[in-house]
Order: structure tokens, then C-alpha cells, then sequence
């Protein structure tokens, strides 16, 4: 497993090299070449990370960590395949080379950052690995190169990078928190710490652990550090949207559970899970209250990913075992719903060339693969049966239910709720309301979709949502119990 780690964490590293000197053609398959192989040593990682963690030179992985690993891959994969369908639009325009090599190129490193902030070994390591995710990922938000693309990336730029600082000063005081046990030249290894919680001292643990979740909470788009988000994905090309949205806010969740693990070792769960639920309810609730009234197609979508982040929060608040393992379900689940809705979502703004939902109408007619599958990605973000979203958020509010937090389960429950009716009044607007004129009339979009490979990505997707709702492979069920059990401090 010591080569599948540094391959995994490499190959997109040349994949996003090649991009920049290969034609577009290869750099095509390449890249999706590089997403595959990623995804089946994702996959290959799950039994032995279900069980024991696995070690290299400053790589390491356990069952937390695979868990994301999985979801990053599994996005990156179908976005890989999805791109090559999306960029078909802009074949003909005269900077299409040069284009497509800055996109494939910051495509694939953007992937490489997030494959690597779960794999390294470190809290510092793991701050760079999101660092560099933020300097990738603003780039490619710039990349249609318009100007509310700009403002949207030099916005979260500003809010990131402030957040990341923050983040920065998290690290210095878990590390001075850490050398009043391990002395001065540790190197802030996940294991010495953990190992080490007990006996570090309190104050500077907890301002770490408030520090932590502000800064890489701008990251993961938590209320009130949450503001760059809908700019960023409403801008952003739809692939890149779908990777922030469906991976990049779960990796810079993970750095938060991190510090959580840290935390709660040192001075008990109740403090951490007392911050982790505020910040969630907060995020939930902003979110469900925006969701009902949005005329973006893309900035809806994104309020939904501040409103899942918000129940990745109060999940661990929780802090029952079965809510911690409907969390890490959830990461997987929300990873391939998100991607299937900005995906679809993408097909259907190339199709009416508008973002506006009162201009998306008649889906059904003009796309139908695309517009119904878009229709089942928002249900299954909705928490509707078969999917697994619903099945992580019963066990989430179960978990509540069980540890005792009738208050917080019953908010999450109603704010959920509302949450679902603003997005499925969307979207059974946009699919199954008539189009105002007839389909190919004057001046109309044409009955058809706009590629295959913007279709067969979304039915792996949905494959994925059916297999995580209703039966997941016990290797897998064995790793979200490792690895909430790892959260929980009873591993």
C-alpha cells in the first residue's frame, strides 16, 4: 500500500504537468486517465484503512482520513469525464488551446491538493496542502476570465486567505500546546498528538480548536466566514464548481475534525461539540432561509453546500457514534449528489445559456437525460429515499436523538425541511414546467443533449447514491466505523 499512497498522491501532479505541453485531445485523456486510476486506489485503500492505518514518508492514512480521500477521487473522476463534454462548447472559439491548458492544468493540481491534505502526516502539512487548494482554486475560478469571474475569485481570495491566516495561528498554538509535552522540534504529526492530548494543556488547546474552525471554516463555507462562497461556485466553470462544492468544503472540514480529535482528547467533548453545533445550526439555518428564494442556478447549489456543511457540523455535535458514522457517510453521499447537481446544472446552463431560473424552463423536453437526472440530484440532496443522504441523515438525527440533543435534532429536522422546499421548487420548475414556447422554435435551444459525457458521469453518480442508500459494502461500512470510532476517541 506504500506505492498506492505516493502514486495517489502524484499522479495528478503529472497529469497537470503534461497538460501544459500535450495537445488538448491527450490532455483530455489524460487527465481522466489520471482521475480513474485515482478513484481504484481510493477504492483499494478502503479495506486496509477499515482496519489498520497505513504509513509512509510524511503520508499517512486511517480510516477519517480515506474517507475523504474516497469522496475528493470519486469527484474528481467524474468531473474529469464531465469536462471533456463541457469544453466541447467552446471548441470553436480562437484561444481554445490555450485555454483548455490553463483549465486541465489547474484542474489537475487543484485535484492533487485535495488528494494530499487527507494523505499528509501533520497539522503544518495539512495547512499547506489547504493553502495551496485556496491559490488553485482561485485561479480556476478566474479562469472564463469575465469580470464578475474576477470579482468572484479576488473575493475569495481576500476571505480565504484571511481565513487561512487565522487557520495559521490555529497551528502555532496547538504547536506550543504540543511542545509543553513533546518538546521543541516535533513536527506536529497526528499521531504524537492524539497520543499526547491528555496530558497537553488546556487554554491554548481550546483557543486552537476556535481558531481552527473560524479559519478553515471560511474554507468549508460555515456562517459567518461563508460569504465567498456562492460568488465563487455561481462564477466558476461547472466542473470546478462541482469539485469545490463536492470536495474541496469536505477537505477543509476534515482539518477541522482534526483539531476536533485533538481537542476532545485534551479537555473533553463537550466543548468542541458546543462550538461545532453553534456554527452548524448557524450555518443550516442561513442557508435553508436563502434556499427559498434564489435566481441562480449555481448560487442555489451553493447555499445548499453551505447547508450541508452545516449538518457535517452538528453531526459531530452530536458526537453519538451513530451520528459521527452518518457524518462520514454523509461527506460520500453529499460528494457525489453535488457533483451530479452542478454537473446536470451545467448541462442545462449550456443548453438556455443563462444562469437565471426563470429563464430554465421545460428541461424535461429539451434534455432528456440531463434535466431528470438533475431532478434526482437535487431530491437525493434533499434527503429523499433511496439515496444516501437520506440514510446518513437518519442516522445523524438518530445520533441526536440517542445522545440526548432533542433541540438541536428537532431544528436540524425543520431546518432540513425548509431547506427541501426551496430547492425542489426549483427544480421541478426548471424540469418539469412547459417551456413558454415550443422546443426548437425560433431562436430556441434544440432538443438534445449537449454530450454524452456530460450524461454517463451523473448515472455513475446516481449508481453511487442507490449502492450508499440502500446497501454499502461492508468494506466500506467497516471504515466509517473505524472512523468514527477514531472521532469518537474509542478506537
Amino acid at each position: 500500500m506504500t506505492v498506492v499512497l505516493i502514486v495517489l498522491a502524484l499522479l495528478p501532479l503529472l497529469a497537470a504537468g503534461a497538460a501544459l505541453v500535450a495537445p488538448v485531445r491527450v490532455t483530455q485523456a489524460l487527465t481522466l486517465a489520471s482521475a480513474l486510476a485515482c478513484f481504484g486506489m481510493a477504492l483499494a485503500l478502503v479495506p486496509d484503512a477499515g482496519r489498520r492505518d497505513l504509513h509512509t514518508v510524511f503520508l499517512r492514512v486511517d480510516a477519517l482520513s480515506a474517507v475523504f480521500v474516497l469522496a475528493t477521487a470519486f469527484v474528481y473522476a467524474a468531473c474529469a469525464a464531465h469536462s471533456i463534454g463541457y469544453l466541447r462548447h467552446d471548441e470553436k472559439a480562437r484561444d481554445f488551446g490555450r485555454y483548455a491548458r490553463r483549465f486541465y492544468a489547474g484542474f489537475n493540481l487543484f485535484a492533487w491538493s485535495m488528494l494530499c491534505a487527507p494523505l499528509v502526516d501533520g497539522l503544518a502539512l495539512l495547512w499547506i496542502a489547504v493553502e495551496i487548494t485556496t491559490v488553485v482554486s482561485a485561479l480556476l475560478v478566474a479562469v472564463e476570465n469575465t469580470e464578475g469571474a474576477t470579482e468572484a475569485a479576488w473575493k475569495y481570495v481576500l476571505i480565504a486567505s484571511a481565513g487561512l491566516g487565522v487557520a495559521l495561528l490555529a497551528t502555532i498554538f496547538m504547536y506550543y500546546a504540543g511542545a509543553q509535552v513533546l518538546g521543541q522540534t516535533y513536527d506536529l504529526a497526528f499521531d504524537p498528538l492524539v497520543k499526547a492530548a491528555p496530558r497537553l494543556p488546556d487554554t491554548p488547546v481550546r483557543l486552537a480548536f476556535v481558531l481552527a474552525v473560524l479559519g478553515f471554516g471560511t474554507k468549508v463555507g460555515l456562517v459567518p466566514v461563508h460569504t465567498w462562497l456562492p460568488d465563487a461556485h455561481a462564477e466558476a466553470p461547472t466542473p470546478v464548481s462541482a469539485m469545490l462544492s463536492g470536495s474541496l468544503l469536505a477537505v477543509s472540514f476534515y482539518a477541522v475534525l482534526r483539531y476536533y480529535q485533538i481537542t476532545a482528547a485534551t479537555v473533553g467533548t463537550h466543548f468542541p461539540r458546543t462550538v461545532l453545533l453553534v456554527f452548524g445550526i448557524a450555518s443550516l439555518l442561513l442557508a435553508a432561509l436563502y434556499l427559498l428564494d434564489q435566481h441562480d442556478i449555481k448560487r442555489l447549489l451553493a447555499y445548499s453546500s453551505v447547508e450541508h456543511m452545516g449538518i457535517l457540523a452538528i453531526g459531530v455535535g452530536f458526537g453519538a457514534t451513530l451520528a459521527l458514522t452518518g457524518v462520514l457517510l454523509h461527506v460520500l453521499a453529499h460528494a457525489a449528489a453535488k457533483a451530479n447537481a452542478f454537473m446536470g446544472a451545467g448541462a442545462l446552463v449550456r443548453k438556455y445559456r443563462t444562469k437565471e431560473i426563470r429563464h430554465l424552463r421545460g428541461g424535461a423536453d429539451l434534455l432528456p437525460w440531463s434535466a431528470p437526472l438533475f431532478l434526482a440530484a437535487v431530491l437525493a440532496l434533499s434527503a429523499m429515499p433511496p439515496f444516501g443522504i437520506f440514510r446518513s441523515e437518519f442516522q445523524i438525527v438518530a445520533g441526536g436523538l440517542r445522545s440526548g440533543q432533542y433541540g438541536p435534532a428537532a431544528a436540524l429536522v425543520v431546518l432540513v425541511t425548509v431547506a427541501f422546499m426551496g430547492l425542489a421548487i426549483a427544480a421541478t420548475r426548471i424540469v418539469l414546467t412547459p417551456a413558454p414556447a415550443a422546443v426548437g422554435g425560433d431562436g430556441g435551444p434544440i432538443r438534445g443533449e449537449p454530450s454524452v459525457w456530460m450524461v454517463a458521469p451523473v448515472l455513475a453518480g446516481v449508481a453511487a447514491l442507490v449502492v450508499l442508500g440502500l446497501h454499502p459494502p461492508a468494506d466500506l461500512v467497516h471504515l466509517l466505523a473505524r472512523g468514527a470510532a477514531e472521532l469518537g476517541g474509542t478506537a
